[in-house]
């Protein structure tokens, strides 16, 4: 245990735990809730400088303070999570989903169908989760291509790249959600942030479509069609106002903040992130009810099913905080300083790195983000005493979280799946798309950190 105790003791102790995650999980198939659990166990065993409560000992405040720092984070997200939830489940069987799609395509026509595609992955991952928004967009892709009999794999790559970038960038999605709180970064700006700086690796995955487009023949090979829907939808303004709505009383605090200074109170209420996303899910929730013709008991029992989905996101997510917790109890941010000093290394590259390393592991974004941001946030705390605002820490984190996917990710498996791709077609094409994002990101963020610090 003397190792442990040394300058370097908790990069042995980050090591165990990625090691153990992404053995039972990739591995063993053990759940990622209970993986994530005992390896924050595990670290707090093996990290001789965790806060012992008044007497307690090593050992049981290293069985406790996990469940402490997991009820800690469950308490910041379970609400905003399961109104994303709400909100997803409602745009997609109201027909809200499908309005923002065929609008989205019929402007854009049939010859940039793929940036239609591509905008509709962007705008519909920020309260929908990754592969909800693919189910939803893959029949539209397939149909398309059987129609024009060209560009599948350009839409299949659009698809993905606008969903993408979003669930790792712009909150409610849960794994940005966390670390905008790891990190205590105004929801509002780092959604601003997130949907501003989003807009240049989405194009520049269009890009890796096009090319992978030309350059591989992949014929379409599974039979979706687009349903026949003949339900009555609400308009484009009714159906794009659960996800906007929310956004934009969040980010009017912000703006509001650095503009003027002194915020209405009404403003600060309304744009509080629990009432704002309970506004954009009451408008769902409505929405879903008219547009099914759902009495009270059928609208209440079809919202059951999102709450039970958000559950276990919460549970997973929840836990990786309790391990980012854990892992920053550790003592990882003293070690990384000493193992660092004298050197000249960016914070916002380390971050990069360190996200990057951590999806590799263990394959989940949200994992990866969510243990990146603790482990900076033990280096530059608030960031007050960075060179340029910390969104741009929290923007290099998101990115480095969308570096590698692999076999690991189930994002790959969703993707090749429903797409009809093999694994090498995948990997050419999915897993190309997101090195790309995942560089050009880092590139954009290091730029504009330096033209423009906002501090």
């Amino acid at each position: 245990m003397d190792f442990f105790s040394s300058d370097y003791g908790p990069f042995l102790v980050l090591l165990i735990g990625i090691i153990i995650i992404a053995t039972m999980i990739y591995k063993l198939k053990i759940h990622p809730f209970i993986a994530l659990i005992v390896s924050s166990i595990i670290v707090g065993v093996l990290s001789p400088n965790i806060p012992i409560g008044e007497g307690s000992s090593h050992l049981i405040s290293a069985v406790e303070l996990p469940m402490k720092e997991f009820g800690i984070m469950a308490g910041k997200i379970t609400w905003v999570i399961a109104l994303a939830a709400i909100i997803g489940a409602a745009m997609m069987e109201s027909g809200a989903a499908r309005r923002i799609v065929e609008n989205m395509v019929n402007v854009f026509g049939e010859s940039r169908a793929a940036l239609a595609l591509l905008i509709c992955g962007f705008i519909l991952s920020i309260p929908v989760f990754f592969d909800t928004v693919f189910f939803l967009l893959i029949p539209l892709a397939i149909a398309l291509a059987q129609k024009t009999g060209k560009n599948y794999v350009l839409y299949v790559v659009a698809i993905a790249g606008g969903a993408v970038v979003t669930h790792s960038l712009v909150p409610p999605t849960p794994g940005p959600l966390i670390m905008a709180e790891t990190l205590g970064i105004d929801l509002g700006i780092t959604i601003i942030a997130g949907i501003c700086f989003g807009l240049l690796p989405a194009i520049a995955a269009l890009w890796v479509g096009q090319r992978a487009n030309a350059r591989l023949n992949i014929p379409v090979r599974v039979e979706i069609g687009l349903p026949n829907h003949k339900e009555e939808a609400p308009s484009l303004m009714l159906s794009l106002l659960p996800v906007v709505l929310p956004i934009l009383l969040i980010s009017c605090v912000s703006v509001t903040n650095i503009t003027i200074g002194n915020t209405p109170n009404w403003l600060t209420f309304l744009g509080n992130k629990n009432i704002a996303m309970s506004l954009g899910a009451f408008v769902a929730i409505f929405l879903w009810a008219r547009y099914q013709k759902l009495d009270h008991n059928s609208l209440w029992e079809k919202v059951a099913k999102p709450l039970e989905i958000a559950g276990l996101i919460i549970l997973i997510t929840s836990a990786g905080g309790a391990f980012g917790a854990m892992i920053k109890h550790s003592g990882i941010g003293s070690a990384i300083e000493h193992a660092t000093s004298g050197a000249s290394i960016s914070f916002l590259i380390l971050g990069w790195i360190i996200s990057a390393v951590m999806k590799t592991a263990q394959g989940s974004s949200t994992v990866a983000m969510i243990t990146s941001a603790s482990i900076m946030f033990s280096l530059v705390g608030s960031g007050t005493e960075l060179p340029y605002h910390p969104v741009y820490l929290f923007l290099a984190i998101g990115f480095g979280s969308g570096f590698v996917s692999w076999m690991n990710d189930s994002g790959f498996w969703v993707v090749s799946r429903m797409s009809g791709f093999t694994e090498k077609e995948t990997f050419q094409t999915w897993s190309l798309m997101f090195a790309v994002v995942g560089v050009v990101g880092l590139i954009e963020v290091l730029i504009f950190s330096q033209l423009l610090p906002l501090v």
